[in-house]
């Protein structure tokens, strides 16, 4: 290569330089496939055992789902057949509330203010940051696509809304923040409920005919002056469901004031990560049946699911416009940003996630899915304990990415189904409001559903058409649950490499260790500060 022949010979070496690097990388991977054995073999099938377990559960399940339908199994058949599924929800929900309250308490207590105060501050940006991409995101995707072409006279309708004001959602979200009750916490969340009330209306009387109607009849007159009004008002109420956002708060509170007491503190301290330490114990057990847990939920949800033929050619876009929103925001924008943060190559830590992520698409929650997220970031990926502990039980409660991106959709859909032309305001209020009531959405199954009332209300587009789409609501709920997981999960490792100083020094002015435990009864080794200390700077997988 030379000038002559116009070639830059820097643009030659360059391209001769990558030619030998992938030549490299190729003889590398051959020489190390060549080099397997079946020791290697069956000590890669011992560690992945739970995952692949659980794929496979989750392909069984659909397979036996599908071949079941035939059947034509009765609703008291169906629960019976998913009752082992329904077993491992309660399982995983029984840990949740403890976990959220000692991780919280012990991972804040681990941290100074400062410290904690900073990786908060990192924490918050980070969600509202995915939240806000997820939204504009599902906007712009169904804009494009333009599911809703035609009308709504013959699709489906499935289920009936409960009506709610947005400035009562979210005064119930600020009320849910601090619950006078911690006990009551753990199993009811406040709600406004309405109801009829009659009221008084005086009405302005003229003298003249008052006096008239008086002397003709003193009960007509009685009559004219007041009349009764009927108005719908709002009243305390309660539903059933862990308050998590409460006991985040609470649990926040306790951890900076125990952290703050020092010596004084350390008894608490102690305790909670004792039961932090039972608990994930407990997941580890738990964790060896949940292959056979979400096989069933899967094919008891796919035997129960309504006849195919309900979903017309409107719903099947709709559906595909969600899952291409979904997979945009999860295979694209998260990893993206893990590696633009972090350098690091995004694929190896969602590999680590697999687990955690189908289990959130077997079970449809992301608070019953934290101890197996906990378990996964924890074990596989080495992430901090300090870190998992409050951004994980923070995320599951306020990060719900997927939520966002469904509902922003999911509301434009229902205005192109009715033929309603949005401007660029409504456009806007939505994305806020769909923004703002996926903060409120608990991390339960379907959550979504209720907030979306919200979103369409703030637009003036008819709440009732919700039940247009609950048909396949199901199975979307489980894709945006995984990608709520996924985003919680990565958030964790970009704060992590964000806060790696201040976790360093906090290290330094605890001599190096976290947690005190006697590694003799450590069998569930989450972290290993030493080994994050080994590592050199420049061994980052890159992509």
């Amino acid at each position: 290569m030379n000038k002559g022949n116009g070639e830059d010979p820097k643009t030659g070496s360059r391209m001769e330089r990558i030619q030998q690097g992938v030549r490299k990388r190729t003889l590398l991977a051959k020489k190390k496939v060549q080099s397997i054995t079946k020791d290697d073999v069956k000590s890669y099938l011992l560690r992945n055992a739970f995952v692949l377990f659980t794929v496979v559960a989750v392909i069984l399940g659909v397979i036996l789902g599908f071949s079941l339908r035939s059947y034509k199994m009765s609703y008291r058949e169906v629960k019976y057949f998913s009752f082992p599924g329904e077993l491992l929800m309660r399982m995983l929900q029984m840990l949740v509330l403890p976990l959220i309250v000692s991780s919280l308490v012990t991972g804040i207590a681990a941290l100074d203010s400062k410290a904690s105060g900073k990786m908060g501050v990192r924490a918050v940006v980070y969600y509202m940051s995915t939240t806000i991409i997820a939204v504009l995101i599902g906007i712009i995707i169904v804009v494009i696509i333009h599911p809703g072409k035609g009308t709504k006279e013959n699709m489906h309708r499935e289920g009936k809304i409960v009506q709610v004001t947005a400035a009562d959602a979210f005064l119930d979200l600020i009320r849910n923040m601090f619950p006078p009750n911690l006990v009551e916490a753990c199993f009811k969340q406040f709600k406004t409920n309405y109801e009829k009330r009659m009221f008084k209306v005086d009405i302005p009387s003229n003298d003249t005919s008052t006096v008239a109607s008086i002397i003709s009849n003193v009960s007509e007159a009685m009559e004219t002056l007041t009349q009764m009004k009927e108005e719908i008002v709002p009243v305390p109420g309660s539903v059933n469901g862990v308050n998590a956002l409460g006991l985040v708060v609470f649990s926040i509170s306790f951890g900076l004031v125990i952290g703050s007491m020092k010596e004084q503190g350390q008894a608490l301290k102690d305790f909670f990560d004792s039961l932090n330490e039972a608990i994930m114990r407990l997941v580890a057990l738990i964790m060896w049946y949940a292959p056979l847990g979400i096989l069933f939920l899967i094919a008891g949800k796919i035997v129960e699911m309504e006849d195919m033929g309900v979903i017309g050619g409107q719903l099947a876009m709709y559906t595909v416009t969600v899952i291409i929103g979904l997979l945009i925001h999860a295979v694209i924008v998260l990893p993206l940003l893990y590696f633009l943060i972090t350098r690091k190559n995004p694929w190896v830590f969602i590999g680590g996630l697999i687990q955690a992520l189908v289990t959130a698409l077997g079970t449809s929650s992301s608070s019953a899915t934290l101890p197996v997220t906990f378990k996964c970031l924890e074990e596989i990926n080495g992430v901090d304990k300090r870190v998992t502990r409050f951004v994980l039980p923070v995320g599951a409660t306020i990060n719900m990415d997927g939520t966002a991106l469904y509902e922003a959709l999911a509301a434009i859909f229902i205005a192109q189904v009715n033929n309603f032309d949005l401007n660029f305001g409504q456009i806007i209020t939505i994305s806020i409001t769909a923004t703002a009531a996926s903060i409120g959405a608990a991390g339960i199954p379907q959550a979504g559903l209720v907030t979306m009332v919200i979103v369409l209300t703030s637009v003036g587009l008819p709440t009732d058409d919700i039940t247009l789409i609950i048909a396949v609501d199901w199975f979307l709920d489980r894709l945006r649950t995984t990608t709520n997981v996924l985003g919680d999960s990565i958030g964790a490792g970009i704060v992590e490499h964000l806060s790696r100083h201040e976790l360093k020094n906090r290290d330094a002015e605890m001599g190096n260790s976290v947690i005190e435990e006697n590694e003799m009864k450590k069998p569930y080794q989450l972290i290993s500060q030493e080994n994050e200390s080994e590592k050199p700077l420049d061994s980052e997988t890159k992509m």
